[in-house]
Protein backbone atom coordinates (compact mmCIF):
# COMPACT_ATOMS: atom_id res chain seq x y z
CA UNK A 1 0.00 0.00 0.00
CA UNK A 2 1.14 3.63 -0.72
CA UNK A 3 0.09 5.89 1.38
CA UNK A 4 0.09 9.70 2.02
CA UNK A 5 -0.82 10.74 5.19
CA UNK A 6 -1.26 14.45 6.15
CA UNK A 7 1.03 16.09 3.68
CA UNK A 8 1.66 19.88 3.03
CA UNK A 9 4.26 21.12 1.04
CA UNK A 10 5.93 24.55 0.60
CA UNK A 11 8.18 25.97 -2.84
CA UNK A 12 9.60 28.76 -1.17
CA UNK A 13 6.95 30.49 0.92
CA UNK A 14 3.78 30.14 -1.83
CA UNK A 15 1.60 26.91 0.27
CA UNK A 16 1.20 24.09 -2.95
CA UNK A 17 -0.05 20.68 -1.12
CA UNK A 18 -2.32 21.23 2.01
CA UNK A 19 -3.48 18.62 4.16
CA UNK A 20 -3.28 15.28 1.53
CA UNK A 21 -4.54 12.17 2.45
CA UNK A 22 -4.43 9.42 -0.34
CA UNK A 23 -3.14 6.03 -0.60
CA UNK A 24 -3.10 3.21 -3.17
CA UNK A 25 -3.25 -0.49 -3.20
CA UNK A 26 -1.73 -2.99 -5.53
CA UNK A 27 -2.94 -3.30 -9.03
CA UNK A 28 -5.00 -0.44 -8.91
CA UNK A 29 -4.63 2.41 -11.31
CA UNK A 30 -5.87 5.69 -10.00
CA UNK A 31 -5.99 8.95 -12.51
CA UNK A 32 -4.81 12.17 -10.51
CA UNK A 33 -6.93 14.97 -12.08
CA UNK A 34 -7.10 19.06 -11.69
CA UNK A 35 -6.70 22.10 -12.90
CA UNK A 36 -3.29 23.19 -14.26
CA UNK A 37 -1.10 24.65 -11.47
CA UNK A 38 -3.47 22.47 -8.80
CA UNK A 39 -0.09 20.84 -7.45
CA UNK A 40 -0.66 17.12 -9.22
CA UNK A 41 2.88 17.42 -10.60
CA UNK A 42 3.98 18.45 -6.97
CA UNK A 43 2.40 16.02 -5.46
CA UNK A 44 3.82 13.05 -8.08
CA UNK A 45 7.31 14.31 -7.15
CA UNK A 46 6.79 14.39 -3.29
CA UNK A 47 5.75 10.43 -3.48
CA UNK A 48 9.11 9.94 -5.87
CA UNK A 49 11.03 11.63 -3.42
CA UNK A 50 12.22 14.45 -5.92
CA UNK A 51 11.30 16.76 -3.53
CA UNK A 52 10.78 16.32 0.50
CA UNK A 53 7.75 17.43 2.30
CA UNK A 54 7.50 19.85 3.76
CA UNK A 55 5.12 18.20 6.54
CA UNK A 56 3.28 14.74 6.77
CA UNK A 57 4.67 10.90 6.11
CA UNK A 58 4.63 8.76 2.52
CA UNK A 59 5.34 5.84 3.34
CA UNK A 60 5.25 2.79 0.55
CA UNK A 61 4.46 -0.98 2.31
CA UNK A 62 4.83 0.35 5.81
CA UNK A 63 8.52 1.83 4.74
CA UNK A 64 8.50 5.30 5.02
CA UNK A 65 10.13 6.97 1.57
CA UNK A 66 13.67 8.17 3.24
CA UNK A 67 14.30 4.61 3.21
CA UNK A 68 16.54 3.24 0.19
CA UNK A 69 14.02 -0.05 0.30
CA UNK A 70 10.80 1.98 -0.15
CA UNK A 71 12.19 4.42 -3.26
CA UNK A 72 13.29 1.06 -5.15
CA UNK A 73 9.67 0.27 -5.24
CA UNK A 74 8.69 3.41 -6.65
CA UNK A 75 9.25 4.74 -10.57
CA UNK A 76 8.41 8.08 -11.50
CA UNK A 77 8.39 9.27 -15.51
CA UNK A 78 7.55 12.73 -15.59
CA UNK A 79 6.10 14.80 -18.48
CA UNK A 80 9.66 15.72 -20.01
CA UNK A 81 13.02 13.76 -18.56
CA UNK A 82 16.15 15.32 -18.84
CA UNK A 83 18.60 13.91 -20.82
CA UNK A 84 21.93 14.87 -22.68
CA UNK A 85 22.67 15.75 -26.04
CA UNK A 86 24.73 12.60 -26.13
CA UNK A 87 22.13 10.09 -24.25
CA UNK A 88 21.06 6.51 -25.88
CA UNK A 89 18.80 4.45 -24.86
CA UNK A 90 21.33 1.84 -23.62
CA UNK A 91 23.47 4.55 -21.88
CA UNK A 92 19.80 5.89 -20.30
CA UNK A 93 19.33 1.61 -18.94
CA UNK A 94 23.16 1.78 -17.57
CA UNK A 95 22.32 5.19 -15.58
CA UNK A 96 19.01 3.62 -14.15
CA UNK A 97 20.82 0.09 -13.09
CA UNK A 98 22.65 2.30 -10.69
CA UNK A 99 19.53 3.73 -9.02
CA UNK A 100 17.60 -0.15 -9.78
CA UNK A 101 20.08 -2.52 -9.95
CA UNK A 102 17.29 -5.43 -10.07
CA UNK A 103 16.35 -4.18 -13.89
CA UNK A 104 16.09 -6.58 -16.16
CA UNK A 105 17.48 -6.06 -19.66
CA UNK A 106 15.36 -9.02 -21.52
CA UNK A 107 12.55 -7.03 -20.36
CA UNK A 108 13.49 -3.10 -21.74
CA UNK A 109 15.10 -4.76 -24.73
CA UNK A 110 11.84 -6.71 -25.72
CA UNK A 111 9.84 -3.27 -25.09
CA UNK A 112 12.10 -1.64 -26.79
CA UNK A 113 11.86 -3.89 -29.80
CA UNK A 114 7.95 -3.92 -29.50
CA UNK A 115 8.16 0.18 -29.52
CA UNK A 116 9.97 -0.32 -32.52
CA UNK A 117 13.17 2.00 -30.68
CA UNK A 118 16.66 1.65 -31.59
CA UNK A 119 18.69 1.98 -28.20
CA UNK A 120 21.92 3.12 -29.63
CA UNK A 121 20.77 5.64 -31.42
CA UNK A 122 20.58 9.46 -29.18
CA UNK A 123 17.70 10.45 -27.47
CA UNK A 124 17.07 13.62 -28.89
CA UNK A 125 16.82 12.56 -32.29
CA UNK A 126 13.60 10.68 -31.07
CA UNK A 127 10.04 12.57 -30.69
CA UNK A 128 8.13 13.19 -27.58
CA UNK A 129 6.32 10.15 -28.05
CA UNK A 130 9.35 7.81 -28.92
CA UNK A 131 11.17 9.23 -25.61
CA UNK A 132 7.76 8.35 -23.51
CA UNK A 133 7.86 4.79 -25.36
CA UNK A 134 11.79 4.53 -24.08
CA UNK A 135 11.53 5.30 -20.59
CA UNK A 136 8.06 3.32 -20.30
CA UNK A 137 10.32 0.56 -21.81
CA UNK A 138 12.75 1.19 -19.10
CA UNK A 139 9.66 1.65 -16.14
CA UNK A 140 8.60 -1.59 -16.65
CA UNK A 141 11.77 -3.03 -16.97
CA UNK A 142 12.69 -1.87 -13.74
CA UNK A 143 9.01 -3.44 -12.32
CA UNK A 144 8.15 -1.13 -9.50
CA UNK A 145 5.78 -1.40 -7.40
CA UNK A 146 4.33 1.73 -8.03
CA UNK A 147 5.01 3.42 -11.30
CA UNK A 148 4.01 7.06 -11.08
CA UNK A 149 2.98 8.82 -14.49
CA UNK A 150 3.15 12.26 -15.78
CA UNK A 151 0.73 13.46 -18.37
CA UNK A 152 0.99 9.85 -19.41
CA UNK A 153 -0.59 10.36 -22.82
CA UNK A 154 1.13 13.77 -24.27
CA UNK A 155 3.47 13.07 -27.49
CA UNK A 156 1.42 9.91 -28.35
CA UNK A 157 -0.03 9.07 -31.38
CA UNK A 158 -3.16 6.56 -31.09
CA UNK A 159 -0.60 3.37 -31.90
CA UNK A 160 1.32 4.09 -29.57
CA UNK A 161 -0.91 4.94 -27.36
CA UNK A 162 -2.40 1.87 -27.81
CA UNK A 163 0.65 -0.43 -27.03
CA UNK A 164 1.50 2.23 -24.03
CA UNK A 165 -2.09 0.84 -22.31
CA UNK A 166 -1.36 -2.97 -23.42
CA UNK A 167 2.20 -2.42 -21.53
CA UNK A 168 0.74 -1.11 -18.43
CA UNK A 169 -2.15 -3.22 -18.18
CA UNK A 170 0.01 -6.18 -18.71
CA UNK A 171 2.25 -4.90 -15.75
CA UNK A 172 -0.44 -4.39 -13.65
CA UNK A 173 -2.48 -7.95 -14.56
CA UNK A 174 0.96 -10.06 -14.07
CA UNK A 175 3.10 -8.52 -11.62
CA UNK A 176 0.26 -5.88 -9.29
CA UNK A 177 1.52 -3.18 -10.16
CA UNK A 178 0.15 0.29 -9.13
CA UNK A 179 -0.14 3.38 -11.05
CA UNK A 180 -1.29 7.08 -10.73
CA UNK A 181 -1.86 8.35 -13.69
CA UNK A 182 -2.03 12.33 -14.46
CA UNK A 183 -3.09 13.99 -17.01
CA UNK A 184 -5.22 16.00 -19.31
CA UNK A 185 -7.13 13.59 -21.11
CA UNK A 186 -10.18 12.48 -18.76
CA UNK A 187 -11.60 10.02 -21.20
CA UNK A 188 -8.84 8.07 -21.88
CA UNK A 189 -8.38 8.12 -17.79
CA UNK A 190 -12.13 7.27 -17.95
CA UNK A 191 -11.43 4.02 -19.62
CA UNK A 192 -7.88 2.98 -18.57
CA UNK A 193 -8.42 3.78 -14.43
CA UNK A 194 -10.53 2.52 -11.98
CA UNK A 195 -10.24 4.98 -9.38
CA UNK A 196 -9.62 9.08 -9.04
CA UNK A 197 -8.17 11.63 -6.95
CA UNK A 198 -9.25 15.28 -7.51
CA UNK A 199 -6.35 17.52 -6.43
CA UNK A 200 -8.30 20.85 -5.81
CA UNK A 201 -7.35 24.15 -3.65
CA UNK A 202 -4.11 22.34 -2.17
CA UNK A 203 -5.62 19.06 -1.22
CA UNK A 204 -7.40 15.94 -2.12
CA UNK A 205 -11.11 17.16 -2.85
CA UNK A 206 -12.63 14.30 -4.07
CA UNK A 207 -11.23 10.73 -4.73
CA UNK A 208 -12.89 6.88 -5.08
CA UNK A 209 -14.03 4.89 -7.73
CA UNK A 210 -14.88 6.48 -11.39
CA UNK A 211 -17.77 3.78 -12.42
CA UNK A 212 -19.05 5.15 -9.15
CA UNK A 213 -18.78 8.40 -8.82
CA UNK A 214 -20.14 9.24 -12.56
CA UNK A 215 -23.13 7.29 -11.80
CA UNK A 216 -23.67 10.00 -9.02
CA UNK A 217 -24.85 12.18 -11.64
CA UNK A 218 -27.22 11.65 -14.67
CA UNK A 219 -28.34 13.74 -17.39
CA UNK A 220 -31.79 14.76 -19.14
CA UNK A 221 -32.75 16.65 -22.40
CA UNK A 222 -36.11 18.05 -22.30
CA UNK A 223 -38.64 20.09 -23.83
CA UNK A 224 -42.00 21.80 -22.89
CA UNK A 225 -44.93 22.88 -24.68
CA UNK A 226 -45.36 25.79 -23.51
CA UNK A 227 -41.76 28.28 -22.23
CA UNK A 228 -40.60 28.10 -18.63
CA UNK A 229 -38.21 29.42 -16.45
CA UNK A 230 -35.37 28.35 -14.40
CA UNK A 231 -37.56 28.61 -11.44
CA UNK A 232 -39.38 25.07 -12.70
CA UNK A 233 -36.44 23.35 -11.63
CA UNK A 234 -36.01 25.15 -7.96
CA UNK A 235 -36.54 22.27 -5.59
CA UNK A 236 -34.52 19.52 -8.17
CA UNK A 237 -30.81 18.60 -6.72
CA UNK A 238 -29.66 20.70 -10.04
CA UNK A 239 -25.96 20.48 -11.00
CA UNK A 240 -25.80 22.26 -14.15
CA UNK A 241 -28.95 23.57 -16.37
CA UNK A 242 -28.72 25.30 -19.96
CA UNK A 243 -32.01 26.69 -20.85
CA UNK A 244 -33.14 27.96 -24.33
CA UNK A 245 -36.72 28.65 -24.45
CA UNK A 246 -38.78 25.62 -24.52
CA UNK A 247 -35.81 23.17 -24.88
CA UNK A 248 -34.11 22.54 -21.23
CA UNK A 249 -30.61 20.44 -20.88
CA UNK A 250 -30.05 19.47 -16.98
CA UNK A 251 -27.83 17.90 -14.47
CA UNK A 252 -28.69 16.46 -11.38
CA UNK A 253 -27.24 14.73 -8.81
CA UNK A 254 -29.35 11.85 -7.39
CA UNK A 255 -29.92 8.25 -8.95
CA UNK A 256 -31.05 7.93 -12.42
CA UNK A 257 -34.61 6.74 -11.70
CA UNK A 258 -35.54 8.82 -8.91
CA UNK A 259 -34.32 11.70 -11.17
CA UNK A 260 -36.32 10.73 -14.07
CA UNK A 261 -39.54 10.40 -12.22
CA UNK A 262 -38.88 14.13 -10.53
CA UNK A 263 -38.25 15.45 -13.90
CA UNK A 264 -41.66 13.59 -15.24
CA UNK A 265 -43.74 14.90 -12.30
CA UNK A 266 -43.05 18.58 -14.71
CA UNK A 267 -44.92 17.22 -17.54
CA UNK A 268 -42.17 17.89 -20.43
CA UNK A 269 -43.72 16.71 -23.89
CA UNK A 270 -40.62 15.00 -24.34
CA UNK A 271 -37.53 13.38 -22.04
CA UNK A 272 -34.30 12.01 -22.76
CA UNK A 273 -32.25 10.29 -21.16
CA UNK A 274 -28.06 11.15 -22.12
CA UNK A 275 -25.15 9.28 -21.11
CA UNK A 276 -22.73 11.21 -18.48
CA UNK A 277 -18.72 10.30 -18.79
CA UNK A 278 -15.99 11.25 -16.29
CA UNK A 279 -15.14 14.27 -18.08
CA UNK A 280 -17.87 15.79 -17.82
CA UNK A 281 -18.03 14.91 -14.62
CA UNK A 282 -14.73 16.59 -13.57
CA UNK A 283 -16.23 19.30 -14.74
CA UNK A 284 -18.89 19.89 -12.54
CA UNK A 285 -17.21 19.38 -9.62
CA UNK A 286 -14.62 22.46 -10.39
CA UNK A 287 -17.30 24.50 -11.28
CA UNK A 288 -19.31 23.66 -8.05
CA UNK A 289 -15.47 25.22 -6.29
CA UNK A 290 -15.80 28.09 -7.89
CA UNK A 291 -13.53 27.78 -10.98
CA UNK A 292 -14.83 27.86 -14.88
CA UNK A 293 -17.85 30.72 -14.26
Amino acid sequence: MLEIKNLTHFIGQKKILENVNLSLGEGSVMGLVGINGAGKTTLLRLISGVYTATAGDISCDGERLSEEKAREKIFFLPDDPYYTIHTTGRSLYQMYKVFYPKIDYRVFDLYMSEFGLDEKKPIRNFSKGMRRQLYVALALAVRPKYLLLDEAFDGLDPLARLAFKKAINKAVEEDGTGVIISSHSLRELEDFCDCYALIDKMTVASSGDIAERVDRFCKFQLAFVNEISDATFASLPVVSLERNGRFVRIVLEGQQAQMKSMLEALNPAVIEQMPMDFEEMFIHEVEGRGYLK
